[in-house]
C-alpha cells in the first residue's frame, strides 16, 4: 500500500507493508483524513508517533472496515464494509490503517467521508477540554481564542450546541466577518481591543468567563485569568503565543480558580474509548439533527499533503483541511 512517510521534513508518497490486523484491531480502508497541526510538528521531526503506531503523521480518518480480529468481531459493533472514522496514534497518511476497536466510531448518518475524517482528533479533543477539564455547563460562558484555527472551528459551535455563551478572539475584522458563521456571541479583534480588557467587562456585566479552552497561553493567559468567574477552569491545550506568562495568584486562591493542562495524547486508551463513545452518545445526534456541522476549508488529493500542511502552516485556513485518498 501507500503511505506519507516522511524524509528530510517533507512527506514522500512511499510503498509500505499493509498492516496486519490484531485480535483487538478493525483495519480501515481510508477514504479521506483530518489534518492537524501535530501532524505539522511531526513531518519536522518534533512530535512522533507513539509506539506501536505507524511513524508516518495522521490522527483521524474515515474510511470503510475491511478486517476485523477475532476480539473485535466479537464486540459485535461492526462488520466489514461499515463507513467510520476512527482516532489514531498517528498513520492516518495511507491507503489503510488499523486502529483498536475502541478507538473506531460509526460515522453520522449525514456526513461524507470528507466531513466524517475531521471528527475524531478535532471533535475528541474538544469534548475532552470543554466538558470533562472546562467542566463547561449549559447558559455558562466559554472563551475559545483563535477564532479561526481548524479546533476553534469545531469547539465554538459544539459549545453552542450544549448551550453555551461564547467569546472567541481573531486577528482582523475580515476573519472576524469570515466566523461569524460559527455562532460566537462575542468576536475579539485582538489587534484592536485588550483581551483581558474585555473579560473584565464580561465579568462586571454579570457573564464572567467559566471556562477557556486555550491554544494560545501567553501573556494574555495571565492578564484575563483574574476576570474569571469563581471556580473557573483555563485550559491550557497549546501555547502558539508565548510559553510563559505573569499570574496574578491571589484571584487564583480567592476565586478558587484551577489552572489545566491537558493532552489528549497523554490519556489512557480506556479514557479515549469513554470519550469517543460519549462522543457518539451525546455529540453525533446533534450532528445529524444539523445542530453543528464539521466546517472544511479544502479538500486535496492525499499525494498533496506537504501543500495541506503548507496551508495550515501559513495559518489561512478557517476551518479544517483534509486530504482525499482516491481509490485506484
Amino acid at each position: 500500500m501507500k503511505a506519507m512517510t516522511v524524509k528530510n521534513e517533507k512527506l514522500v508518497l512511499t510503498d509500505v507493508e499493509m498492516p496486519n490486523v490484531r485480535d483487538d484491531e478493525v483495519r480501515i480502508k481510508i477514504k479521506a483524513i483530518g489534518i492537524n497541526r501535530a501532524d505539522l510538528l511531526q513531518k519536522k521531526g518534533t512530535y512522533p508517533s507513539p509506539k506501536g503506531w505507524p511513524e508516518w503523521p495522521g490522527l483521524e480518518v474515515s474510511g470503510i472496515v475491511d478486517a476485523m480480529g477475532e476480539a473485535a468481531k466479537k464486540k459485535g459493533r461492526f462488520e466489514i464494509g461499515d463507513s467510520v472514522c476512527a482516532l489514531l496514534g498517528g498513520g492516518g497518511y495511507a491507503e489503510y490503517v488499523c486502529a483498536p476497536e475502541g478507538m473506531v466510531m460509526p460515522m453520522p448518518k449525514n456526513l461524507s467521508f470528507e466531513q466524517a475524517s475531521t471528527l475524531p482528533e478535532a471533535y475528541a479533543t474538544s469534548y475532552l477540554n470543554l466538558f470533562w477539564e472546562g467542566h463547561l455547563k449549559e447558559g455558562k460562558t466559554a472563551f475559545v481564542p483563535a477564532g479561526a484555527s481548524g479546533l476553534a472551528s469545531v469547539a465554538i459551535p459544539m459549545a453552542k450546541a450544549f448551550g453555551a455563551r461564547v467569546i472567541t478572539s481573531v486577528l482582523s475584522d475580515e476573519i472576524a466577518e469570515k466566523i461569524a458563521p460559527l455562532g460566537a456571541d462575542v468576536i475579539i479583534n485582538s489587534t484592536k481591543q485588550d483581551v483581558s480588557e474585555i473579560l473584565k467587562q464580561e465579568e462586571l456585566n454579570g457573564t464572567p468567563v467559566s471556562m477557556s479552552m486555550d491554544c494560545l497561553s501567553g501573556e494574555t493567559l495571565g492578564k484575563s485569568l483574574p476576570y474569571m468567574a469563581e471556580g473557573g477552569y483555563w485550559v491550557v491545550i497549546s501555547t502558539l503565543a508565548g510559553t510563559e506568562t505573569n499570574v496574578m495568584l491571589r484571584p487564583l486562591l480567592t476565586k478558587g480558580l484551577h489552572l489545566v493542562g491537558s493532552m489528549l495524547r497523554k490519556r489512557t486508551s480506556e479514557e479515549k474509548a469513554q470519550l469517543l463513545a460519549e462522543l457518539v452518545e451525546k455529540v453525533w445526534p446533534k450532528i445529524e439533527n444539523d445542530e453543528m456541522k464539521p466546517s472544511i476549508y479544502k479538500v486535496l488529493p492525499l499525494e498533496e499533503a506537504n501543500e495541506a500542511l503548507d496551508i495550515l502552516e501559513r495559518g489561512e485556513n478557517i476551518g479544517k483541511v483534509v486530504l482525499r485518498v482516491c481509490d485506484e
